[in-house]
């Protein structure tokens, strides 16, 4: 047996991949801008459907994006996706500042191409953590992905409350304060994917972790030996119900991250509560940071109850919390019950971005997990545009029509949620597929050492 050391310590991958992950997450940020943007006496004045449509725009470039990052990764290498997603990403918020005064500026440049910078930045962290971690998978994707949730925290407070709130004293070239945001932003995005890529490299071909064997599968076929194609996974009933499952549980958590602020300030506003703006502000902060811990928390749980049972529970509960939350949680406590709504949704919500890559990765392979989970995660631009633009529709239809216009999309996506994890819960196992490469082309194992 040949044993190659190196002495690249794997963990500086997580290090890399949440610097990535924190910049990324200024898509969760997006309802900070949504109050100044839908005031009608403000600069923009846009209707509460038009910055849907930016926001859900973001989501679905992000997601039919991934699908392509996922292959070119493969041939070009992770660290240089990762780069093409950062200066894209960098650019469009630059962009937005500068230009988007109107609807349509922020459309194609925050929506568009941070989209897809978003896009090819984010399959990399996660296609690179499953290699250098098979034996953690559920945690390390939670690793992996919990800068996204968190990073969401530090630029709603960067630009709604930390010394004094960038949206209230940033002025950068003469531009008012949202499109300053962007443009401090958008260099700030940039930079941060540019040094979180550098330690974005796979491991060596046939990598396993010191002191760690591949399970067998039912079918004698170890963990690592299974590898579906894309064409092949999508020839599977388990890859449609996973998507569907994805679609319903990240419907209602997109949802929420939209409306947040404004279903906050309707309804805590008609209960007589003055501070309702500094209230959502404190939610949609529980929500972001409860999103990061979920994703560590849920891929660590799921590690040891299976990926399967994990996610029945997960969906379950989002699904309980979303009908909950309007004659449940704010009734009951007001401000505390709706902070605890949002911290729960956002708990659950995170869940998602630590199980479904590494369900995809059970069941289709590590091998092609980066291209696979980009096919996965287009049910995330489904529901970034059902999610939100429902909330937005039944907003603006309303007019102005009392907070309990809210209950209509939250009972749609709470009831989703609840048919997504029966859904789940029926699933069959999935035979593995072994590697195309024959088995006498792997003459011995080559195990590489790490530092823990």
């Amino acid at each position: 047996m040949t044993e190659r050391r190196r002495t690249f310590n794997r963990w500086w991958v997580v290090v890399g991949a949440v610097m990535i992950q924190l910049a990324l997450g200024a898509i969760y940020a997006w309802s900070v801008f949504t109050r100044l943007l839908t005031d009608p006496e403000g600069v923009y004045a846009f209707s509460a459907s038009q910055t849907a449509w930016i926001f859900s725009a973001g989501l679905a470039t992000f997601a039919v994006v991934m699908v392509l990052a996922g292959t070119w990764q493969l041939r070009a290498g992770p660290r240089t996706v990762a780069i093409t997603g950062g200066v894209l990403l960098g650019t469009g918020y630059i962009l937005g500042g500068f230009f988007g005064s109107s609807f349509w500026a922020q459309f194609l440049c925050i929506g568009i191409l941070g989209g897809a910078g978003i896009g090819l930045a984010y399959v990399v962290p996660i296609a690179v953590g499953v290699r250098w971690f098979p034996d953690k998978k559920g945690l390390i994707t939670g690793l992996a992905v919990a800068g996204f949730g968190f990073g969401a925290t530090i630029w709603v407070k960067l630009a709604g409350s930390w010394f004094g709130g960038l949206l209230n004293t940033a002025a950068v070239f003469g531009l008012p304060s949202v499109q300053s945001v962007f443009v401090i932003y958008g260099v700030t995005f940039m930079l941060l994917v540019l040094i979180g890529s550098l330690v974005m490299v796979h491991p060596p071909e046939e990598y396993v972790p010191q002191g760690w064997s591949p399970p067998a599968s039912g079918s004698g076929a170890r963990d690592g030996e299974i590898a579906y194609s894309a064409r092949d996974m999508l020839r599977t009933h388990q890859f449609y119900i996973l998507w569907f499952v994805f679609v319903c549980s990240a419907l209602a958590g997109l949802m929420v991250i939209y409306a947040i602020k404004l279903f906050g300030i309707d309804v805590l506003g008609a209960r007589g509560i003055a501070d309702a703006g500094a209230i959502t502000g404190t939610a949609m902060a529980s929500y972001a940071i409860c999103n990061g811990v979920g994703r560590i928390l849920w891929g660590s749980l799921s590690d040891v109850l299976g990926r399967k049972v994990a996610i029945v529970t997960m969906v379950a509960a989002q699904g309980v919390v979303m009908l909950l939350i309007y004659h449940g949680f704010i009734h009951i406590g007001e401000t505390t019950g709706f902070v605890a709504a949002a911290a729960l949704i956002g708990f659950n919500f995170g869940g998602n971005f630590a199980l479904f890559p590494a369900a995809t990765a059970d069941l289709f392979g590590n091998k092609n997990v980066g291209t696979n989970y980009g096919w996965v995660f287009t049910a995330y631009g489904v529901a970034g545009l059902a999610g939100p633009l429902l909330a937005g529709w039944f907003k603006d239809s309303a007019g102005a029509g009392g907070p309990g216009v809210w209950m209509t999309p939250f009972i749609i996506a709470g009831s989703a949620c609840l048919f997504g994890a029966f859904v789940m819960a029926l699933m069959p196992q999935l035979h593995p597929r072994r590697d195309s490469k024959p088995e006498s082309a792997v003459t011995e194992t080559k195990l590489a050492t790490v530092s823990e």
